[in-house]
Protein backbone atom coordinates (compact mmCIF):
# COMPACT_ATOMS: atom_id res chain seq x y z
CA UNK A 1 0.00 0.00 0.00
CA UNK A 2 1.42 3.37 -0.98
CA UNK A 3 0.36 6.96 -0.56
CA UNK A 4 0.39 7.63 -4.32
CA UNK A 5 -2.78 9.34 -5.47
CA UNK A 6 -4.74 7.40 -8.05
CA UNK A 7 -7.55 8.11 -10.44
CA UNK A 8 -10.35 5.60 -10.73
CA UNK A 9 -12.01 3.86 -13.62
CA UNK A 10 -15.34 2.01 -13.38
CA UNK A 11 -15.10 -1.56 -12.16
CA UNK A 12 -15.23 -4.43 -14.64
CA UNK A 13 -18.74 -4.33 -16.19
CA UNK A 14 -18.98 -8.13 -16.33
CA UNK A 15 -18.92 -8.37 -12.53
CA UNK A 16 -22.19 -9.76 -11.19
CA UNK A 17 -22.22 -7.87 -7.88
CA UNK A 18 -20.10 -5.44 -5.92
CA UNK A 19 -19.26 -8.25 -3.49
CA UNK A 20 -17.95 -10.41 -6.31
CA UNK A 21 -15.80 -7.52 -7.57
CA UNK A 22 -14.25 -7.26 -4.09
CA UNK A 23 -13.77 -11.03 -3.79
CA UNK A 24 -12.14 -11.17 -7.22
CA UNK A 25 -9.88 -8.29 -6.25
CA UNK A 26 -8.71 -10.14 -3.12
CA UNK A 27 -8.17 -13.39 -5.02
CA UNK A 28 -6.11 -11.52 -7.59
CA UNK A 29 -3.94 -10.00 -4.86
CA UNK A 30 -3.20 -13.51 -3.60
CA UNK A 31 -2.47 -14.77 -7.12
CA UNK A 32 -0.15 -11.84 -7.82
CA UNK A 33 1.94 -12.77 -4.78
CA UNK A 34 2.04 -16.46 -5.50
CA UNK A 35 -0.02 -17.37 -2.44
CA UNK A 36 -1.38 -15.88 0.75
CA UNK A 37 0.52 -16.29 4.00
CA UNK A 38 -1.24 -13.53 5.86
CA UNK A 39 -1.91 -11.13 2.99
CA UNK A 40 -3.54 -8.16 4.75
CA UNK A 41 -6.40 -6.35 3.00
CA UNK A 42 -7.46 -3.14 4.75
CA UNK A 43 -11.13 -2.18 4.83
CA UNK A 44 -11.72 1.43 5.89
CA UNK A 45 -14.91 3.43 6.27
CA UNK A 46 -16.71 5.75 8.69
CA UNK A 47 -18.47 4.52 11.80
CA UNK A 48 -21.63 2.57 11.09
CA UNK A 49 -20.89 2.22 7.38
CA UNK A 50 -21.15 -1.58 7.44
CA UNK A 51 -17.47 -2.52 7.48
CA UNK A 52 -17.94 -5.49 9.81
CA UNK A 53 -20.89 -6.79 7.79
CA UNK A 54 -18.99 -6.42 4.53
CA UNK A 55 -15.89 -8.07 6.00
CA UNK A 56 -18.03 -11.02 7.09
CA UNK A 57 -19.63 -11.35 3.66
CA UNK A 58 -16.26 -11.07 1.95
CA UNK A 59 -14.72 -13.60 4.33
CA UNK A 60 -17.40 -16.16 3.49
CA UNK A 61 -17.02 -15.54 -0.24
CA UNK A 62 -13.23 -15.95 -0.12
CA UNK A 63 -13.47 -18.96 2.19
CA UNK A 64 -15.79 -20.65 -0.31
CA UNK A 65 -13.05 -20.34 -2.93
CA UNK A 66 -10.78 -22.54 -0.82
CA UNK A 67 -8.61 -19.91 0.86
CA UNK A 68 -8.22 -19.59 4.62
CA UNK A 69 -9.26 -16.13 5.77
CA UNK A 70 -9.61 -14.27 9.08
CA UNK A 71 -11.49 -11.03 9.66
CA UNK A 72 -9.99 -8.67 12.25
CA UNK A 73 -11.32 -5.38 13.57
CA UNK A 74 -9.16 -2.46 14.64
CA UNK A 75 -11.74 -2.01 17.41
CA UNK A 76 -10.52 -5.18 19.10
CA UNK A 77 -7.14 -3.57 19.64
CA UNK A 78 -8.41 -0.68 21.76
CA UNK A 79 -6.35 -0.06 24.85
CA UNK A 80 -7.82 -1.45 28.04
CA UNK A 81 -9.96 0.96 30.02
CA UNK A 82 -7.29 1.23 32.75
CA UNK A 83 -4.73 2.21 30.11
CA UNK A 84 -7.03 4.89 28.73
CA UNK A 85 -7.69 6.15 32.25
CA UNK A 86 -3.94 6.60 32.62
CA UNK A 87 -3.79 8.57 29.36
CA UNK A 88 -6.72 10.68 30.51
CA UNK A 89 -4.94 11.50 33.77
CA UNK A 90 -1.52 12.19 32.28
CA UNK A 91 -2.19 13.59 28.79
CA UNK A 92 -5.79 14.75 28.27
CA UNK A 93 -9.20 13.73 29.67
CA UNK A 94 -10.66 13.10 26.21
CA UNK A 95 -8.33 10.13 25.77
CA UNK A 96 -10.54 8.13 28.11
CA UNK A 97 -12.92 7.74 25.17
CA UNK A 98 -12.01 4.83 22.92
CA UNK A 99 -11.75 5.12 19.19
CA UNK A 100 -9.42 7.85 18.02
CA UNK A 101 -5.81 7.13 17.03
CA UNK A 102 -3.74 6.94 20.18
CA UNK A 103 -6.30 4.70 21.92
CA UNK A 104 -5.25 1.49 20.12
CA UNK A 105 -2.52 -0.97 21.03
CA UNK A 106 -0.64 -0.75 17.73
CA UNK A 107 2.11 -3.14 18.87
CA UNK A 108 -0.48 -5.80 19.74
CA UNK A 109 -2.06 -5.42 16.29
CA UNK A 110 1.31 -5.76 14.56
CA UNK A 111 2.12 -8.87 16.60
CA UNK A 112 -1.22 -10.42 15.67
CA UNK A 113 -0.72 -9.78 11.95
CA UNK A 114 2.79 -11.22 12.13
CA UNK A 115 1.62 -14.31 14.04
CA UNK A 116 -1.07 -15.03 11.43
CA UNK A 117 1.70 -15.58 8.86
CA UNK A 118 3.43 -18.32 10.90
CA UNK A 119 2.32 -21.89 11.66
CA UNK A 120 0.62 -22.40 15.02
CA UNK A 121 -2.30 -21.22 17.12
CA UNK A 122 -2.89 -17.47 17.38
CA UNK A 123 -4.92 -15.82 20.13
CA UNK A 124 -6.76 -12.74 18.91
CA UNK A 125 -8.09 -10.06 21.30
CA UNK A 126 -11.69 -8.92 21.52
CA UNK A 127 -13.15 -5.69 22.86
CA UNK A 128 -16.50 -5.58 24.68
CA UNK A 129 -18.12 -2.26 23.77
CA UNK A 130 -20.94 -2.81 26.23
CA UNK A 131 -18.38 -2.89 29.06
CA UNK A 132 -15.98 -0.48 27.33
CA UNK A 133 -13.04 -2.78 27.97
CA UNK A 134 -11.02 -5.52 26.33
CA UNK A 135 -12.09 -9.04 27.19
CA UNK A 136 -9.80 -11.07 29.47
CA UNK A 137 -7.10 -13.03 27.63
CA UNK A 138 -8.88 -16.27 28.50
CA UNK A 139 -11.82 -15.19 26.30
CA UNK A 140 -9.80 -14.32 23.21
CA UNK A 141 -10.55 -16.36 20.11
CA UNK A 142 -8.02 -18.86 18.82
CA UNK A 143 -7.32 -19.43 15.12
CA UNK A 144 -4.98 -21.78 13.31
CA UNK A 145 -2.25 -20.05 11.31
CA UNK A 146 -0.93 -19.43 8.78
CA UNK A 147 -3.92 -17.99 6.94
CA UNK A 148 -4.01 -16.88 3.32
CA UNK A 149 -5.86 -13.60 3.84
CA UNK A 150 -6.49 -11.22 6.73
CA UNK A 151 -9.36 -8.73 6.31
CA UNK A 152 -8.46 -5.85 8.63
CA UNK A 153 -11.35 -3.41 9.07
CA UNK A 154 -11.62 -0.19 11.01
CA UNK A 155 -12.93 3.35 10.76
CA UNK A 156 -9.47 4.93 10.41
CA UNK A 157 -7.52 2.12 8.73
CA UNK A 158 -5.00 3.70 6.37
CA UNK A 159 -5.45 7.20 7.81
CA UNK A 160 -2.61 9.70 7.28
CA UNK A 161 -1.90 12.50 9.74
CA UNK A 162 -3.43 15.90 9.08
CA UNK A 163 -1.30 18.94 8.25
CA UNK A 164 -0.41 20.83 11.42
CA UNK A 165 -2.22 23.96 10.22
CA UNK A 166 -5.50 22.04 10.06
CA UNK A 167 -5.43 21.44 13.82
CA UNK A 168 -5.53 25.08 14.87
CA UNK A 169 -9.27 25.74 14.66
CA UNK A 170 -11.75 23.56 16.60
CA UNK A 171 -14.14 21.71 14.33
CA UNK A 172 -17.06 21.29 16.76
CA UNK A 173 -18.27 22.07 20.28
CA UNK A 174 -16.31 19.19 21.83
CA UNK A 175 -13.02 20.54 20.57
CA UNK A 176 -13.93 24.14 21.31
CA UNK A 177 -15.05 23.53 24.91
CA UNK A 178 -13.00 20.51 26.01
CA UNK A 179 -9.83 20.88 23.94
CA UNK A 180 -9.40 24.65 23.50
CA UNK A 181 -5.59 24.44 23.39
CA UNK A 182 -5.59 21.56 20.93
CA UNK A 183 -3.67 19.17 23.20
CA UNK A 184 -5.94 16.21 22.51
CA UNK A 185 -6.18 16.64 18.76
CA UNK A 186 -2.41 17.10 18.44
CA UNK A 187 -1.83 13.93 20.47
CA UNK A 188 -4.17 12.05 18.11
CA UNK A 189 -2.43 13.51 15.08
CA UNK A 190 1.04 12.75 16.43
CA UNK A 191 -0.04 9.14 16.98
CA UNK A 192 -1.14 8.94 13.35
CA UNK A 193 2.13 10.44 12.17
CA UNK A 194 4.47 8.36 14.30
CA UNK A 195 2.86 5.17 15.62
CA UNK A 196 0.37 3.97 13.00
CA UNK A 197 2.48 4.01 9.79
CA UNK A 198 4.01 0.54 10.49
CA UNK A 199 0.49 -0.85 10.82
CA UNK A 200 -0.70 0.74 7.58
CA UNK A 201 2.47 -0.43 5.83
CA UNK A 202 1.45 -3.99 6.68
CA UNK A 203 -1.53 -3.60 4.34
CA UNK A 204 -1.15 -5.15 0.91
CA UNK A 205 -4.19 -3.29 -0.40
CA UNK A 206 -6.87 -0.91 0.83
CA UNK A 207 -10.64 -0.99 0.24
CA UNK A 208 -12.41 2.24 1.20
CA UNK A 209 -16.11 2.73 1.89
CA UNK A 210 -17.20 6.27 1.03
CA UNK A 211 -20.25 7.81 2.73
CA UNK A 212 -22.34 10.53 1.05
CA UNK A 213 -21.42 12.92 3.87
CA UNK A 214 -20.60 13.19 7.56
CA UNK A 215 -24.20 14.02 8.39
CA UNK A 216 -25.38 10.46 7.73
CA UNK A 217 -22.71 8.95 9.99
CA UNK A 218 -24.47 10.00 13.20
CA UNK A 219 -27.60 8.13 12.13
CA UNK A 220 -25.60 5.05 11.22
CA UNK A 221 -23.77 5.08 14.53
CA UNK A 222 -27.01 5.62 16.48
CA UNK A 223 -28.48 2.54 14.83
CA UNK A 224 -25.42 0.54 15.89
CA UNK A 225 -25.84 1.57 19.51
CA UNK A 226 -29.57 0.77 19.50
CA UNK A 227 -28.79 -2.70 18.12
CA UNK A 228 -26.02 -3.21 20.69
CA UNK A 229 -28.35 -2.26 23.53
CA UNK A 230 -31.00 -4.68 22.24
CA UNK A 231 -28.51 -7.57 21.94
CA UNK A 232 -27.06 -7.05 25.40
CA UNK A 233 -30.48 -6.71 27.01
CA UNK A 234 -31.86 -9.77 25.22
CA UNK A 235 -28.92 -11.86 26.42
CA UNK A 236 -29.35 -10.68 30.01
CA UNK A 237 -26.00 -8.89 29.97
CA UNK A 238 -24.92 -5.62 31.56
CA UNK A 239 -25.89 -2.76 29.23
CA UNK A 240 -24.59 -0.01 31.51
CA UNK A 241 -21.75 0.73 29.10
CA UNK A 242 -24.10 1.23 26.15
CA UNK A 243 -24.41 4.94 25.36
CA UNK A 244 -27.56 7.01 25.63
CA UNK A 245 -28.57 9.17 22.67
CA UNK A 246 -27.06 12.25 24.35
CA UNK A 247 -23.82 10.44 25.14
CA UNK A 248 -23.64 9.17 21.58
CA UNK A 249 -24.07 12.67 20.16
CA UNK A 250 -21.03 13.76 22.16
CA UNK A 251 -19.15 10.58 21.30
CA UNK A 252 -19.53 11.17 17.56
CA UNK A 253 -17.82 14.54 17.88
CA UNK A 254 -14.59 12.75 18.82
CA UNK A 255 -14.52 11.35 15.28
CA UNK A 256 -15.84 14.26 13.24
CA UNK A 257 -12.48 15.82 12.43
CA UNK A 258 -10.87 12.68 11.07
CA UNK A 259 -14.04 11.36 9.43
CA UNK A 260 -14.39 14.52 7.36
CA UNK A 261 -10.68 14.52 6.53
CA UNK A 262 -10.62 10.86 5.52
CA UNK A 263 -13.60 11.32 3.23
CA UNK A 264 -11.42 13.82 1.37
CA UNK A 265 -8.08 11.99 1.24
CA UNK A 266 -8.65 8.22 1.45
CA UNK A 267 -10.38 7.76 -1.92
CA UNK A 268 -7.15 8.79 -3.66
CA UNK A 269 -5.20 6.25 -1.57
CA UNK A 270 -7.58 3.36 -2.13
CA UNK A 271 -7.13 0.35 -4.38
CA UNK A 272 -10.90 -0.15 -4.41
CA UNK A 273 -13.43 2.59 -3.67
CA UNK A 274 -16.96 1.54 -2.67
CA UNK A 275 -19.56 4.32 -2.78
CA UNK A 276 -22.49 4.16 -0.34
CA UNK A 277 -25.83 5.94 -0.30
CA UNK A 278 -27.55 7.18 2.86
CA UNK A 279 -29.06 3.73 3.45
CA UNK A 280 -25.59 2.12 3.22
CA UNK A 281 -26.36 0.46 -0.10
CA UNK A 282 -23.28 -0.06 -2.25
CA UNK A 283 -23.97 2.06 -5.31
CA UNK A 284 -20.64 1.79 -7.15
CA UNK A 285 -17.32 -0.02 -6.95
CA UNK A 286 -14.31 1.60 -8.59
CA UNK A 287 -11.09 -0.37 -8.95
CA UNK A 288 -7.67 1.17 -9.43
CA UNK A 289 -6.80 1.20 -13.15
CA UNK A 290 -4.62 -1.66 -14.32
CA UNK A 291 -5.58 -4.11 -11.57
CA UNK A 292 -7.38 -6.59 -13.80
CA UNK A 293 -4.84 -6.28 -16.59
CA UNK A 294 -1.67 -7.01 -14.61
CA UNK A 295 -2.08 -10.79 -14.86
CA UNK A 296 -5.46 -11.43 -16.42
CA UNK A 297 -8.81 -9.69 -16.66
CA UNK A 298 -9.82 -10.84 -13.17
CA UNK A 299 -12.57 -13.17 -14.32
CA UNK A 300 -10.59 -16.25 -13.37
CA UNK A 301 -8.82 -14.75 -10.36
Amino acid sequence: MTGVKRRFAPSDPVADTSLEVLARFVRLQVAERGGGRGLVIGLSGPQGSGKTTLAGQLRRRIDASGMSVVALSLDDFYLRRAERQHLAATVHPLLLTRGVPGTHDVDLALKALSALRRPGEVRLPAFDKARDDRLPDSEWRVVRAPVDVVLFEGWCVGAPAQPEAALVRPINALERLEDPQGVWRRYVNDALANRYPPLWQALSALIVLSAPGFEVVHGWRLQQEVELRARVTASGGDASGVMSDAALARFIQHFERLTRYLQQVLPARADVLVSLDAERNRTAVQVRPGVWGRRNDGRNA
